[in-house]
Formats: structure tokens, sequence, C-alpha cells
């Protein structure tokens, strides 16, 4: 008497996949729906789908093979079988054995399809399982510039997020894909207005400055190419372009861009400029060697993103007073701190924007120049001929300047002539890479610089951060919704909390529930005694506890404040103040 075959869903439960619960909700599924068990559990959620193949190998006593496994990859033989068959029917030879042919299939009851490929190859076949994603991601992959990846996942172009459509649409992947096939890297015409690829790179971009991003990062990987949007300081993906596209698409933004085609080995710079609704968006290309390919990123310069006006960067009413006070001042310098991307540059434009009168002379010395301002004599600096921050600090002493700005204080030389800019009667804006207001004195410092020209140069510092703001679609959070852990972090008691914090609530404008950025601020005014502590070399902490006494409202307390008044959440400040 045959032996009865096990189902599968107690198999599962045996297997420890699902319980006893959830393999009757399958059942139930499964014939409400018409489909197979294994099918039925998938939809639910409660299991996946290589804990069903290797469930259905055990119940039909096969063996279960992981195609992302490189061993077994290597079994794969192409020739045994034409490729529109294997598509067909979905199989994958993996080489003879004992006279058998082993096949990767996904249906151990599709029993009519064996006879057929045993019909067609002329002997027996010896069937081993595997999940479906994987054969199509092997027999789809390469037309897709996709493969198979560790875990059982087909890597072709992920669904882009958001539910947004694929850039990438059915006519220019198959354009795509015909001219890649005559030839990889010569190719494909990358000028043509017309091409596929211009089309594409084009929407890229078009689309991102719709989407208010600030960041466009194309990074090659090994079986896809990712496509990122930063938008209000967040990465997320947006799609993933096939892999044979990457050279196509690499290539038509360094010729946009006015880079050498060709150079593949080391980093390159540039610059692309394009209008969007009458609008002129310049974008700072940077290409650098990766892995994979060449990681490229574009950062999108918006013209009026410098000149949104002081009251709109998030200043309270006392920063902004104290603030609009200190680059009035007719000497002596300002720092601006904080780490790449918290908003620096646009606070000191923003500065130099209110000081650009007929009255001033303004020399900035950038690197790059970012934003062209009418009426600033703007320098950038191109170190290959000479060019450097130094020689142009020099330069611009001799051009009887009113203000002056120093893109970043990277060393010694730039930080010395800085302050003797500043104490030989000009104002200087400058910024430099800390965590907070304080550690601006000892980094200085640090640096080679004599204390007491950093104690009696410097007017201000000032540290800040970037914070997403909460769309209109903003509701009160109920007590119940409060996370204790975040508002502990920010220093807000749950008493003051319940009625005034408010909650991201995502909406079709803004699928975060956030919409634009804000900064906090961290303002520390010199006085008699932080001056006397920086020329004494005293760390950093005592130097904050000085300027606390003296009136500066920390990163914290600044973003409390704007939890307390509706522009942003705890999470926010506490993802961004660093807060312990």
């Amino acid at each position: 008497m045959a032996r009865s075959r096990k189902k599968l869903g107690q198999i599962l439960v045996a297997q420890g996949a699902i319980n006893a619960e959830q393999a009757d909700q399958g059942i139930k599924h499964a014939q409400q729906t018409g489909k197979r068990v294994g099918e039925a559990l998938i939809d639910l959620g409660v299991i996946d789908e290589m804990q069903v193949v290797k469930a259905l190998a055990a119940q039909y006593g096969m063996k279960y093979v992981d195609l992302s496994n490189e061993k077994i990859r290597k079994l794969i033989d192409d020739s045994a079988l034409d490729k529109s068959v294997m598509k067909k029917n979905l199989v994958i030879p993996l080489g003879k054995s004992g006279g058998k042919m082993r096949m990767a299939i996904h249906d151990p009851m599709d029993l009519e399809m064996l006879d057929n490929l045993r019909f067609r190859l002329n002997m027996d076949i010896e069937p081993m399982l595997a999940t479906k994603s994987q054969i199509k991601g092997y027999l789809e992959g390469e037309a897709a510039g996709g493969g198979i990846a560790a875990g059982g996942s087909l890597t072709e172009p992920a669904q882009p997020t958001d539910q947004q459509a694929s850039l990438v649409t059915d006519s220019i992947d198959r354009s795509i894909d015909r001219s890649l096939d005559r030839s990889m890297d010569r190719s494909i015409d990358v000028s043509s207005e017309d091409s596929p690829v211009v089309k594409l790179v084009n929407r890229i971009l078009d689309e991102a400055v719709r989407n208010r991003t600030s960041d466009i990062h194309i990074e090659p990987m090994e079986d896809r190419v990712r496509l990122r949007y930063r938008i209000d300081g967040v990465c997320a993906e947006r799609d993933n372009l096939p892999k044979r596209m990457q050279n196509a698409v690499l290539s038509r933004l360094k010729l946009m861009a006015g880079m050498n085609i060709a150079e593949k080995r080391v980093p390159q710079d540039g610059r692309i400029k394009i209008h969007v609704d009458d609008v002129g968006i310049d974008f700072r290309v940077s290409a650098c060697p990766a892995y994979h390919g060449e990681s490229v990123v574009l950062r999108i310069l918006r013209p009026d993103a410098v000149r949104i006006g002081l009251e709109n960067l998030g200043f309270e009413s006392e920063n902004l007073e104290t603030f609009n006070k200190i680059i009035r001042r007719p000497n002596g310098i300002f720092l601006v701190t904080g780490p790449t991307g918290s908003g620096k540059t646009t606070t000191l434009y923003s500065a130099l924007d209110v000081l650009n009168r007929p009255d001033k002379k303004i020399i900035t010395a950038e690197d790059p120049v970012e934003y062209n301002f009418e009426g600033i004599n703007q320098c950038q600096v191109r170190e290959g001929i000479g060019l450097t921050f130094p020689a142009i600090l020099r330069s611009m002493l001799r051009q009887a300047p009113n203000v002056i700005l120093v893109g970043e204080i990277r060393d010694k030389e730039v930080g010395e002539i800085a302050i003797q800019a500043a104490l030989t009667g000009h104002l200087v804006f400058s910024t430099l890479h800390t965590n907070d207001a304080p550690s601006a004195m000892t980094r200085l410092i640090d640096m080679g610089i004599k204390p007491f020209l950093v104690a009696s140069s410097i007017q201000a510092v000032m540290a800040q951060r970037l914070i997403r703001v909460l769309h209109d679609s903003k509701q009160i959070a109920s007590e119940d919704e409060l996370d204790h852990k975040y508002l502990n972090l920010i220093r807000l008691k749950v008493e003051d909390a319940i009625g005034k914090v408010y909650k991201a609530v995502p909406c079709d404008e803004a699928p975060s529930g956030y919409k634009g950025r804000k900064a906090v601020f961290e303002m520390m005014i010199m006085n008699a005694e932080i001056r006397d502590l920086a020329f004494k070399r005293a760390p950093s902490s005592r130097i904050r506890k000085a300027a606390i006494a003296a009136g500066m409202k920390e990163l914290v307390e600044d973003g409390r404040l704007k939890v307390l008044n509706g522009t942003t959440t705890p999470e926010e400040i506490a993802r961004v103040s660093q807060a312990d």
C-alpha cells in the first residue's frame, strides 16, 4: 500500500514556518480563491515563497536548489534547451548527472511539462525545485538588467516607491535593449534628442525638480542601477534602471555636464543647466569611480533656494534679532557650523542678500560657486591653476571689500588669512564642520591657529541643522500617540506636550506628512569669559557651559520650541540634534 503524502500545511506546521491557525486560514483562502494552499499562504503574508518551495520539496521528495548560490549557478547549462523553451516552461537545465538531466522547476505537479521535456531531450529528467521568482530572474534578468539575488528575490527592476510609475517605460526599455545588443560601450546615441536614453535622462531631471528633490543619486549595483531622490533631507529609492542602461545613462549625464566620457578611473565634476517651467535650474554633477561603475550625484541648485529671506530660515524671534545685529557689524568673523547638508551655505547667502547694497563691496571665495548673485564678486577655487583659497583671499584684501565670504575654513593657512582680514576691518563669513557652536573654537586652535587670534577675531558662532516641517495635514497627537522616548530626548515633559505636540499625517501632496525644511539654531555670542576660555585652550565642554550661562539656547532647546509651536515633531528634533 502506497504511503500517503503529507499535506503542505502539515509540513509547514511541522517545520515551524506557520502555526495550525495560519494553516487553516491558508486552506480557507485557497478554497475561496481557487489557488493552491502555498499560493494562498503567500497572499496572506504569513510565509514567503522560499519556505513554500522548501516544503514542496519535502512533500514530493525532491531536492531544493537555491539559484542564488554560486555553486548552483555554475551548473546551469543554457545549451541544453532553447531559451524560448526554457521561458515557456519556466525551467533551467542544471547539467547531466547519472544519465539524467537535472532540471530546476517550480511546479512539481506539472507532469505533462516534464514528459514533454523528456521527449525533447531524449533522456530522463531529475526535477529539482526552485522558486518561481528565481527562475524568472535568471531567464528574464539578462534582458531586464537583473539577476538572481540571495534570499530568493528576483532582482529585476524593482517597483518604484510610493506606487509611482517606472521611469523606464516599455518603449524606452525595448529601444535601449536593441541598441545595447549592438554595442554595450560604443553605442547608443547619447546626444540626439530623440534617443531613448536622452528622453529617460530628461525625465529623471524634470521629475526630480518638480518633486522638490535636492539631490539625485545614480548608483550602479551588481545587477541594476539604483536611482534615489533626496527630498527634505531623506533619501528614497525612486526606481531601478536595467543594468544594460548603465553606460548609456552615465555617458549622457557626463556629456551634459561637460565631463570626459572616456575617463572612468578618476573623479570628475561638472555642471548642467536646464529650464523647467521657464526657470533656469543648475545641477552640480559629481562622478566618482565605484566597484560596479561610476556613481553620479546631481545636486539641484534652484535660484530661489537662497533667497527665501531670513525670516523663513527658521529663526525664533530672539535669534533673528541677534543674527541681524551680528551680520551688520563692521568687522570680525561670523562662523556657521554643522555637518554637510545642514543649510550653512543657504544661511550665509541669505545674510549676503540682506547686505548686498550699492554701498557694500562683497567678495566670495567658493569651491564651487553654487549660486550666482548680481552685485557680488564671486571667485571659484581652481586648484589646478593655483587659484586656491589662500591665493584668492590674499587677492581679495587688495580689492578693498567690506564683506568677505570664505566657503569653508579647511586648514591653518585659510584660517589665518581670514582672521587677519577680520582684524584689519573686514566682516568675514565662513563655515566650519563641527557638531556644535562651542567646538568651533577648539577646532580652529587644533588647526594650528594661535588661541589669541581665535579669541580676538571671532564675533559669533552659530551651529544649525535642518528639520522637516509638518504639512498642513498635521494633527494634534493624542496622549497615547506621544512617544515618551523622544519627548525625553528633547527634554519635554509629557504634561507639557499633551494637546500641543503634532503628528505627521501623510497625504497626496506630502506622502511622508512633511513638506519643506527649516533650521534649528544654536547661537554663541562671544563675551569676555568665552574669549578668555578660548585663549586658555579650555575644552569645548567648559566653553559650552559659559555660553549657556551667557544665554545661548542649545539646538535641542530651539527644536523644542518648534515642536511646541507645531512646526515639527519630537522625532525630527531628536534625529538632527544628536540628543542623548
